[in-house]
């Protein structure tokens, strides 16, 4: 019985990898695009915000005020792009987006800090991009804070009027990604966005194919069993996501030099179930439909809604509760999570095991689902 099994889905995997090298599209699809898509979403997709323009207008013009505007362009966040006296000047500049940020120095801006220690200054940002305008406000809220600790002392020249937290030293250490380089956290992202891609496209059109060519009628009459058909399509697509996945993670370490501080074994036990619940979902789709078409446009449709509600943009932590709760149907977001807590943190088994028991849950679902739908509709 089982040499009989494994000689069916021997037959199977025969035929499906001819069909897969005989095609060739199908090759740069899976080997070539892939590649070329880590290296520019790894660039591109980057949310650190620099060089954001600044409108300078120093109605101080003392020691205090340029020593301020010399933080201003040694930090790489800003660049002033322009300067005047008049807020009317700023205003426009902010309108016409040449400008993303007024700061404004008040002309009694040394005097008051000598005098009271303490000052103000005037900062207009543009809010348009909300994300945009928190940074740039996080930004230059703490090179004020930096200099207002240097600065005061220099001014005042009397230690018993400088501001508390001098007197405190705060050494910080950046944990898991010291260089503070957001391609570390990113590429783990990618990579998972990656195969999915792959594994649901391609296992999403396979049975939609035998369909439109005629061949699925042929299988199904033969002594073939529709769940060893479905295992023999899912096959040559697991080898291959895990395949996508080895040369993506050579690519994140030689070139982009992520860490690995984790166990290796643990990504690949669980890209191992990963691949077959993200397949599983592509043949339940593909019992669904009739042409390739409608596969992939509803493959689509899921997958950007996984891969926003992935928290692989923006943390899971900041949405809704409603939008939380549905990303425990989110495939994505437990390989996302699992990739960089292994990669990046060094997490072990007891600290994923929780999500390794949620996968294969969703991995026995879809399959069950798909197999029960394919012998629904063709028998």
């Amino acid at each position: 019985m089982t040499f009989r099994f494994l000689r069916r889905i021997g037959f199977i995997l025969e035929k499906e990898f001819r069909q897969i090298f005989r095609n060739r599209l199908m090759i740069p699809i899976i080997f070539v695009m892939p590649v070329v898509q880590l290296f520019l979403l790894s660039y591109a997709a980057n949310f650190e915000i620099k060089n954001l323009k600044l409108h300078l207008i120093d109605l101080d013009l003392s020691p205090a005020s340029q020593r301020l505007q010399a933080k201003l362009e040694g930090s790489q966040y800003f660049i002033i792009s322009s300067q005047s006296f008049e807020k009317k000047t700023a205003y426009l500049n902010l309108e016409k987006d040449k400008s993303d940020v007024v700061l404004v120095i008040p002309s009694d801006f040394q005097r008051d800090l000598i005098r009271y220690n303490e000052t103000k200054v005037q900062l207009l940002i543009n809010a348009i991009d909300g994300t945009k305008a928190g940074l740039a406000n996080a930004y230059l809220n703490n090179i004020i804070g930096e200099f207002n600790n240097e600065v005061i002392l220099e001014l005042i020249g009397n230690p018993q009027l400088s501001i508390p937290a001098k007197n405190i030293v705060i050494d910080y250490r950046n944990w898991f990604n010291p260089t503070e380089d957001y391609k570390i956290f990113m590429v783990p992202g990618i990579l998972v966005l990656l195969v999915t891609m792959i594994s649901m496209f391609l296992s999403g059109i396979n049975i939609v194919r035998e369909k439109e060519i005629g061949t699925i009628e042929q299988l199904n009459v033969t002594t073939i069993k529709k769940y060893e058909f479905i295992i023999g399509k899912l096959l040559p697509f697991w080898l291959l996501a895990i395949l996508e996945l080895s040369i993506g993670l050579l690519i994140a370490w030689f070139i982009f030099e992520v860490p690995m501080r984790g166990s290796l074994w643990l990504i690949y036990s669980f890209a191992f179930i990963y691949a077959v619940a993200v397949l599983g979902l592509g043949i339940l789709i593909s019992t669904f439909t009739n042409t390739q078409q409608q596969s992939m446009f509803i493959s689509w449709f899921f997958l950007v809604i996984f891969i926003l509600m992935s928290g692989l943009f923006t943390p899971i932590e900041n949405m809704p509760a409603w939008a939380q709760f549905l990303t425990k149907f989110n495939p994505i977001a437990y390989f996302i999570q699992l990739m960089r807590m292994v990669m990046l943190k060094g997490s072990v088994w007891q600290d994923v095991s929780q999500i390794f028991i949620a996968m294969a849950i969703y991995a026995l679902v879809t399959n069950t689902l798909a197999v029960w739908n394919y012998q629904k509709t063709t028998g």
